[in-house]
């Protein structure tokens, strides 16, 4: 490729690292410091005190040498800029390369010099046919930028702006023709409070003060869930703005951290009681959450079909030593917030969940590492909430108690002499998924969307000994902190685009597809392992290499597209070559027709070598099948596409 513009990176000024104020300068030469927290210095924002002499880290320094990772460990910054859109619908691909000499500056209302660069990703999504909205692109100039210096300064001080700004590189924008429909602030939030009722849990509607405003943010909650420390991570100016960012699955993400501390109670669903939807009018309910804000903010709870407001309010200071890396023990001191008033028990909430002190948890002698057995909540509870929905309508909550007696029969010895047994009907989750017209395979967690692991699925257990509980090994194995002792389960099937339609993105992109695939539906019994048509599929650079790691780990092609296009944001900028010096390629392509579908040809190819993983990487140059041996990948065969790879296999 065509070497590019670069400068000394101004983080490390070319050295490839930097030296930084210890950790220790933080709190000063003192064994037991007061205050400050990991995100800043204790001594107030941009200040160090004198080091501490016993430093673990600096020794007494003061300074610590760090890699610098604003370039890699290369010393040099990259000062080109691609802008690309690419329309899933058609193929179509617009991209524009921004070099130093390319920048036209224009003065700035608050003073100095800025080229402002959305205008050119709106002509690129016009000329893409891509209907999304694009957000605002500038780059600003260094101070000491004139239009009168000489040349050679301007494009000094040009390409050090560009190589700040490409961060990333390379900014892709992947829409389609026409705009998603816009969101329906009332019909949203009654569908967020619809699931609520239907899993039993709190949908919370917070407003928290920040700054000089307020932040609001949605999500789901166990009841009895303490009120979080810290701000959400996704949080909105407005309420509608909330509503418009924030889905079932959003709301859902994080439940299992939120309710570490939740207590555990027994469900008792009345299942005849009808599901009313919500009717809330938005700005009303905004301007009553506002009306309960104090300086903390306020909360809506939606609990057992009805809202429950309260302010949030400081609760009594928690002190605690935390020890750092430098040998210091630093003493902090938190405020939780908590409610003024908490909402009543709802109905379906019984009994507390049974439970046992854990026995790897020693009290005496804390760890920083967080317990496997229980999660950090040094308790283990002794049955398991199982909740499986299609998020819609429908919903089953099962109770898995430690020490239910079961006939179970033994299905196979693993080595070392552990029993492999299986569970009955009702504690196999892929049996459920029957019930809600899905697949096994497309059952997964609602929090995170992982999937459930194929023992837990199918109901098998490895006991420790002989006359084991198979009960509570199972409940041990559905997760060591669960929220509240609930696992919630979607039983929902993907609904992404097409494989083909993928890999005309990539094609488009100039980038290799690469799809690993294992069909183990032919391999020996192996109850306790994966089983089924296993998947993967990446987005890599044309030339990259295939390891001996690409594995699939997906239970279903459609998870494993879904997960390659929610992970495109991330995944496009790695494609930039990593070498500054090489240029950053600027793909273009017209509209083009869908690639014949390749998943038939993937699956006879898999099943041609049952048990073997296999990688097929496609670009423009063609396509190419390995297979993964112990010596690692295998080149079986090249063509120009995938039909003529399976032609020269003899498998067409």
């Amino acid at each position: 490729m065509i070497g590019v513009t670069t400068v000394a990176c101004p983080d490390c000024d070319g050295t490839t690292f930097r030296l930084d104020p210890c950790r220790c300068t933080r709190y000063g030469n003192r064994l037991l410091a007061d205050g400050g927290n990991d995100d800043g210095p204790a001594c107030g924002a941009g200040g160090h005190r004198e080091p501490y002499r016993a430093c673990g880290l600096c020794r007494g320094t003061g300074t610590v040498a760090v890699a610098c990772h604003r370039c890699g460990r290369r010393g040099r910054r990259r000062a080109q800029l691609v802008l690309t859109v690419a329309n899933l619908d058609t193929g179509a691909v617009a991209s524009h390369e921004i070099v130093p000499d390319d920048l036209d500056p224009r003065p700035c209302p608050a003073g100095g010099w800025a080229v402002e660069l959305t205008p050119r990703v709106r002509e690129l999504a016009a000329e893409a046919g891509v209907a999304a909205g694009v957000d605002s692109l500038t780059v600003r100039l260094p101070a000491a930028w004139r239009p009168d210096l000489p040349a050679a300064e301007r494009h000094d001080l040009a390409a050090r702006a560009l190589a700040e700004a490409a961060r990333p590189a390379w900014r892709v924008l992947v829409g389609r023709s026409a705009a998603p429909p816009p969101v329906d602030p009332m019909r949203r939030l009654a569908r967020l409070c619809g699931v609520a009722d239907l899993l039993l849990l709190d949908l919370v509607v917070e407003a928290r003060r920040h700054g000089g405003g307020l932040r609001w943010s949605l999500r789901y909650e166990v009841p009895g869930s303490p009120v979080p420390d810290g701000p959400p991570e996704s949080c909105f100016a407005d309420l509608t703005a909330g509503l418009a960012g924030t889905d079932v699955a959003d709301a859902l993400a994080g439940l299992g951290e939120r309710g570490r501390d939740a207590p555990a109670r027994m469900l008792s669903p009345d299942p005849l009681r009808p599901l009313i939807p919500a009717t809330t009018d938005v700005a009303e309910f905004a301007r009553r959450v506002r009306a309960d804000c104090t300086a903390s903010g306020a909360q809506a709870v939606w609990r057992d079909g009805r809202w429950w407001h309260t302010a949030l309010r400081c609760g009594e200071p928690v002190e605690t030593l935390v020890e750092q890396p430098t040998g210091q023990v630093v003493r902090r001191t938190r405020v939780p917030l908590r409610r003024a008033a908490e909402p009543p028990d709802p109905p379906w909430l019984g009994e507390p969940v049974p439970w046992r002190s854990c026995p790897d948890c020693r009290p005496a002698r804390p760890s920083a590492l967080t317990c496997t057995t229980c999660g950090g909540t040094r308790r283990v509870h002794l049955a398991a909430l199982i909740t499986l929905t299609d998020l819609r309508h429908r919903v089953v909550h099962l109770t898995w108690r430690v020490g239910t007696p079961e006939a179970v029969p033994a299905v196979s010895v693993r080595p070392g002499g552990r029993a492999v047994v299986r569970l009955p009907g009702r504690y196999r989750l892929g049996a459920w998924a029957a019930v809600f017209g899905v697949r096994p395979e497309d059952l997964a967690e609602a929090d995170g969307g992982h999937d459930l692991p194929p023992d837990v699925r199918e109901g098998y257990v490895a006991l420790p000994w002989a006359g084991a509980d198979p009960v509570g090994e199972q409940v041990r194995a559905v997760g060591p902190a669960l929220p509240a002792a609930r696992l919630l389960v979607t039983a929902v099937r993907p609904d992404p685009p097409p494989l083909a339609e993928l890999l005309r993105l990539a094609l488009g992109l100039d980038l290799a597809l690469v799809v690993n695939v294992l069909d183990l539906r032919r391999h020996p019994a192996a109850p306790m392992r994966a089983h089924g048509v296993l998947w993967s599929v990446e987005l890599r650079p044309p030339a990259a290499p295939v390891h001996h790691d690409d594995l699939p780990c997906r239970a279903s092609l459609e998870t494993a597209v879904a997960h390659c296009l929610d992970g495109l944001d991330v995944a496009l900028p790695e494609t930039v070559p990593e070498d500054p010096g090489v240029a950053v390629p600027v793909p273009r392509s017209d509209a083009r027709p869908l690639p014949p579908d390749p998943v038939p040809g993937l699956r006879r190819l898999a099943g041609q070598h049952a048990g073997r993983p296999l990688s097929v990487r496609f670009s423009r140059a063609g396509c190419a099948v390995y297979r993964h041996d112990d010596d690692g990948p295998l080149l079986l065969v090249e063509g120009d596409d995938l039909p003529a790879a399976l032609a020269a296999l003899r498998l067409a």
